[in-house]
């Protein structure tokens, strides 16, 4: 069913649009859900989470890109749930992948309506960036920093080594450490 057909099923109510998101993007929740919790239980009830937020957010919202819509879901449900069962321990997956970040991206001291702002204008810039990087770069960025995929799958499932996996990681958060500075944005 194509999205469009699964979106209009969101606004009629209707029990079947969880069916239809569940065989079309069942697969990409869960394996998001997984690189960042790696618990069965937790990526199971992390994926429930995300059709319960589809359904509690369309209406009133219409996503333009549902599989987009969905994955975003999942990762911050994800994440939540990593926060909660993380609370006071140091694990290293997630916190690895947003450790690799802290000197690129800044950090909003709270979420006020200025930080919420420039959160925004932050996304802007990062989908300019990503359009600066070569399709391999970007896709293995994207990997690593959205779908929180370990290294070693990202080489194997870009056909590249490992460390040359880790090399064009680390080019790639220089220039846009390079790339935000050069837009005013304190790091």
């Amino acid at each position: 069913m194509d999205d469009e057909k699964i979106i209009e099923l969101f606004w009629e109510r209707s029990e079947q649009a969880i069916s239809e998101t569940a065989d079309k993007y069942g697969g990409i929740c869960r394996k998001i859900a997984w690189n960042i919790l790696g618990n069965e239980e937790d990526t199971q009830e992390c994926v429930n989470d995300t059709y319960l937020g589809a359904w509690n957010s369309i209406p009133p919202r219409r996503p333009g890109a549902l599989r987009a819509y969905l994955c975003r879901i999942a990762r911050n449900q994800a994440i939540k749930k990593y926060r909660l069962n993380t609370a006071a321990k140091r694990t290293c997956e997630l916190t690895c992948v947003l450790e690799e970040l802290e000197d690129c991206i800044p950090a909003p001291s709270s979420w006020e309506v200025e930080d919420q702002i420039e959160a925004r204008e932050l996304a802007g810039y990062l989908e300019e960036f990503l359009d600066t990087l070569k399709e391999r770069d970007r896709l293995v960025f994207l990997r690593r920093y959205w779908f929180a995929q370990p290294v070693k799958s990202i080489s194997r499932e870009c056909g590249v080594t490992e460390h040359h996996a880790a090399v064009i990681l680390e080019r790639s958060r220089k220039k846009l450490k390079c790339f935000l500075e050069e837009r005013g944005v304190r790091i």
